[in-house]
């Protein structure tokens, strides 16, 4: 079994999987992320295999010192993060359309902002007054979020809102983001959930043939992806740069021979 996608901590394990390992079996806990990023580790302080978002919800199957082993709601991840990132189960409204905003104690400019909050976020909205949303949490710029019910809207320009932003291994925003977690942070905001990992992401949707990419396909080297933007033109986070770049797609296929990172082994349409 795919550690990253097994609810079980080593000690405890989640009910989906009876009769498939030797060990105690919990329901778990519903809880959010209420940090405005929570590292996803392999093991307690272990390395860094994504980030969740503020708001995001969990499964909770075992802690431990500090820590807690999760279950990720929205694509099954799982791994060890700090108890601290997380908080009860709340209703959430609207999400974040914005690369990056902040969240004030008042709806005022001037106010010294509780924590910043990227992509995808989730906020439960109260009220709307004079350009800020009310939430329990706090107030938040209103044009920077959109109902959680509205329309997907293009992968390519929420990706394109992280251009420049710099390479974490791991990351999922402005703040640090790798090559997955720039398609599947651009894809979620659009509407449409994909795996958090390459090789994984390497299974969505369809095959299609060299020199039928269109602007939202992915292609993919061995350890990496990136999102078409046009023709002969993608966008990837990337260790050459490290940082997002937009590079010419016949380029990038001879730079990553050239360096000895293979041919391209995919292209996909999710």
């Amino acid at each position: 079994m795919d550690r990253r996608l097994t609810p079980f901590s080593g000690r405890l394990a989640h009910v989906s999987l009876r009769g498939k390992v030797d060990a105690p079996l919990t329901a778990g806990e519903p809880a959010r992320v209420i940090a405005a990023l929570a590292d996803l580790r392999d093991a307690p302080a272990g390395a860094r295999q994504r980030q969740l978002i503020h708001g995001a919800a969990v499964v909770v199957i075992d802690r431990q010192d500090g820590n807690a082993f999760v279950m990720a709601s929205d694509d099954g991840y799982c791994g060890w993060l700090l108890s601290g990132d997380l908080g009860p189960p709340a209703r959430a409204t609207h999400r974040v359309r914005a690369p990056a905003t902040h969240l004030y104690p008042s709806p005022r400019v001037q106010a010294e902002p509780h924590m910043p909050l990227y992509l995808t976020a989730r906020l439960e909205v109260v009220a709307l007054c004079d350009g800020w949303a009310e939430t329990p949490e706090g107030f938040v710029p209103a044009r920077h979020l959109a109902p959680l019910d509205a329309p997907g809207s293009d992968p390519v320009d929420h990706a394109g809102g992280l251009l420049r932003a710099p390479y974490l291994w791991g990351g999922n925003s402005v703040a640090g983001v790798d090559c997955s977690g720039l398609v599947q942070i651009a894809f979620r905001a659009a509407g449409c959930e994909l795996p958090g990992d390459s090789d994984l992401q390497q299974s969505a949707g369809r095959a299609i043939a060299a020199g039928e990419e269109r602007r939202g396909d992915l292609v993919f080297w061995r350890g990496h992806v990136a999102l078409v933007a046009g023709p002969d033109l993608i966008l990837h986070a990337n260790a050459h740069s490290m940082d997002v770049a937009c590079e010419a797609l016949d380029a990038a296929v001879a730079r990553i021979r050239a360096a000895g990172g293979g041919e391209v082994v995919a292209r996909r349409r999710p």
